[in-house]
């Protein structure tokens, strides 16, 4: 698989990105469900303001809770759902200078396996390939990266453990820095050979008290890791014998989840995620915190809460 340089950042982020689940409801005296299609949604990265729904490719119905970012800020990966008990498609989509989104890209015979929306995704620096990390059926994890334009695929996998809650693309377009099983931080070489997922991977992080970790990222440089450990964001450098430092503290309300999942900003220095249907702007520099809330056209404050990348 080739790799291209990566694309530049535009400075601090102006979007984000929204993808949520179809909202489900259940009629006076059935149990079946009715899903609503919800399209991913566009938003100012400054007020949270809602300035467009993202058109999706043919054949697929709605949005679901996986959404990626290039450095950019332009281009962004969304998975889509094709209805109940049907596979996932992948589709790539760029915005324009005013947030305005482009006819979407769908990924060539890629998707998710049966009920299986997969657990991360990440897009490559330059925007050609995608990683995908789904739990395996009888047990195991599996990392599978995909070429955007060809649908060609390499899986890694392992039964130690069976989930994998973050991926992370390293600038140089290589390497993987992945979350396993929610207690340790690795990072795969995927120019090694073989499909053993634990062979071609490094720890980095190993297990160490009851810090569930989530969320992963590369530094701009790529020397170091940024990732989340309960609601305190770390940074890790890379070479031997490192300590990490504590960038932040996030302060959330009790009924909070324990993990953080975020998105990290192409120049490394603001993170993103959302809670209570607002949008959290950390600026990792000072540990400062804003918010904004979560503007959308259609269900607002309806269905679960939606995954933001930027």
């Amino acid at each position: 698989m080739t790799t291209r340089p990566a694309l530049s950042p535009t400075g601090p982020p102006r979007f984000v990105v929204t993808a949520r689940v179809p909202i489900a409801y259940f009629p006076e005296n059935s149990k079946t469900a009715i899903q609503t299609p919800v399209p991913p949604a566009v938003h100012d990265a400054t007020t949270g303001a809602f300035i467009a729904d993202i058109r999706l490719p043919e054949g697929v119905r709605s949005s679901w809770q996986l959404v990626a970012a290039a450095p950019d800020n332009r281009t962004f990966l969304l998975s889509g759902w094709t209805g109940p008990h049907s596979a996932l498609r992948f589709f790539r989509v760029r915005l324009s200078e005013d947030g305005r989104p482009g006819e979407p890209e769908l990924v060539p015979g890629f998707e998710g396996e049966g009920n299986n929306p997969g657990t991360a995704l990440a897009l490559s620096p330059d925007a050609t390939r995608l990683a995908h990390a789904a739990p395996v059926l009888g047990g195991g994890a599996k990392v599978t990266v995909v070429e955007l334009a060809t649908g060609a695929r390499r899986d890694w996998t392992t039964r130690a453990f069976s989930m994998v809650l973050g991926l992370a693309w390293a600038p140089d377009g290589q390497r993987l820095a992945l979350v396993a099983g929610g207690r340790e931080v690795s990072v795969l070489d995927t120019t090694l050979p073989g499909s053993d997922l634990l062979a071609a991977t490094r720890l980095v992080k190993p297990r160490k008290g009851l810090h569930l970790l989530e969320s992963v990222a590369f530094t701009p440089e790529g020397d170091a890791l940024v990732y989340s450990a309960n609601h305190t964001i770390e940074r890790l450098p890379l070479h031997e014998g490192a300590a990490p430092e504590v960038l932040a503290k996030v302060t959330l309300p009790r009924d909070a989840s324990l993990g953080l999942r975020f998105s990290l900003d192409g120049t490394g220095r603001y993170l993103l995620h959302t809670h209570g249907w607002r949008f959290h702007r950390v600026d990792l520099h000072d540990g400062s915190t804003t918010s904004m809330p979560i503007e959308v056209a259609a269900h607002p404050g309806e269905g679960m809460l939606p995954t933001a990348a930027w």
